[in-house]
């Protein structure tokens, strides 16, 4: 999950976890601080939902009981 934060690197995390599989989810930019990472993660296709900050906790918990 990337909430926040500036430049580019963090987005490589992310897209290297999603071509293994993992569930992947970005902070939309209405809720964010800095919209640098999430923006970057999104660009690549790193994420599967972006989601506003009040909608993460029940994301989160409807992935988790799909596993």
């Amino acid at each position: 999950m990337i909430m926040t934060g500036m430049g580019d690197d963090g987005p490589k995390g992310p897209l290297e976890l999603k071509e293994q599989v993992a569930y992947t989810i970005a902070q939309a930019e209405g809720s964010r601080a800095v919209f640098g990472m999430p923006k970057e993660a999104i660009m690549l296709r790193a994420v599967e939902r972006v989601v506003p900050l009040e909608a993460i906790e029940s994301v989160l918990q409807h992935a988790c009981r799909e596993i």
